[in-house]
């Protein structure tokens, strides 16, 4: 059995509302072409193209923060909710769960929409993005949603977002060659999260659970400059990182990364996959594949990410828990998502 826990879909009825709020944007004029993300025939297909897989569901981006105002954006979760908890409800055995879409410019709106969206609708968790139409999500007027979540003892499911106005350098308007992408997104992540354990977020709140999109970003790559602060090398000792003591941190910062989840959507790269692994370890690593965003219409994100776990020198066993184990005991997913693969 595979559960992919970070996969994309846009409901017809919340795509037809972005057409009256929007039109023209690169959502209505791209996304459509990928039938396999907004129609649910195809994507039911696609599914039933690999032996035992279910997707667990979250909206595509952008973030509803970016769609419209604070007036506007509790209304546009409603529809985004509402329609993937029906699919859940018709397509049990294919989507056994999905993840909810927040109004985050309007956190009262938001907080209400959490406890909808996990008691009446079954969500299992929300969906983040890291930042808020510019504000990092460790800004304090964002914490009642970390609080909310932790008190339903589910998880936080972080996307990057940045787009092409984040340019590659000071004098430029704009980023070149798609790097606000490629290499924009891991970055957006691995500054969310350290924003976020600075802040003191999960020594506050030490029950949190965040999957963080891409494998962690940049984290596990770079895990050997975690510790190292640039005030440290000159004036301090290897034991001592002034940035961590100004922030009042109760663990080294290498500890903090490693409370993090991280999911395998890293395009199906063997190495980058084993790297992520090694860093994060078995238990906090889920299967995700990012799909349907490639040219086969999610197929070789599927099918490449699954090699690329498959390729890892661990047991049967451990296989799968990433997998699925991890994935239902962190969703706390019931018996019956385990249809399929008695099927």
């Amino acid at each position: 059995m595979k559960i992919d826990i970070f996969n994309h879909f846009m409901p017809k009825a919340y795509l037809d509302r972005l057409a009256t709020l929007i039109p023209g944007h690169v959502v209505l004029t791209a996304f459509p072409r990928l039938k396999t993300l907004w129609d649910v025939d195809a994507r039911l297909a696609l599914v039933d193209e690999f032996d035992g897989l279910q997707q667990v569901l979250s909206l595509a981006n952008p973030p509803l923060e970016l769609i419209a105002g604070a007036d506007t954006t509790p209304e546009l979760a409603r529809i985004a909710n509402d329609s993937l908890a029906e699919l859940c409800g018709k397509h049990p055995d294919s989507f056994p769960a999905f993840i909810a879409s927040l109004p985050m410019n309007n956190i009262e709106a938001a907080l209400t929409e959490i406890d909808r969206a996990v008691n009446d609708l079954g969500a299992r968790g929300v969906q983040l993005f890291t930042n808020v139409a510019g504000k990092p999500l460790s800004a304090p007027e964002f914490r009642p949603i970390f609080r909310l979540i932790t008190e339903h003892d589910l998880p936080i499911w972080v996307h990057p977002m940045r787009g092409p106005n984040f340019a590659d350098y000071a004098s430029e308007q704009v980023s070149e060659a798609e790097i606000w992408f490629s290499f924009g997104w891991p970055y957006e992540t691995t500054a969310c999260m350290t924003r976020l354990i600075y802040s003191g977020l999960f020594d506050e709140l030490p029950d949190v659970k965040i999957i963080t999109h891409h494998m962690g970003g940049m984290i596990p790559y770079f895990a050997g400059r975690i510790g190292l602060g640039f005030r440290q090398i000159f004036f301090v000792t290897p034991e001592k990182n002034p940035a961590a003591e100004d922030a009042g941190l109760q663990h080294r910062p290498i500890d903090y990364y490693k409370m993090l989840y991280a999911d395998t959507a890293l395009n199906g790269d063997v190495a980058a996959t084993r790297c992520g692994h090694a860093f994060f370890g078995t238990s906090s690593c889920l299967f995700a594949t990012d799909a349907p965003f490639d040219a086969e219409h999610g197929r070789a994100l599927i099918r490449n990410t699954i090699k690329a776990i498959e390729a890892l020198p661990i047991t049967a066993g451990r296989r799968e828990m990433i997998f699925a184990g991890n994935a239902r005991e962190l969703l706390k997913l019931p018996p019956q998502a385990a249809a399929r693969a008695s099927a």
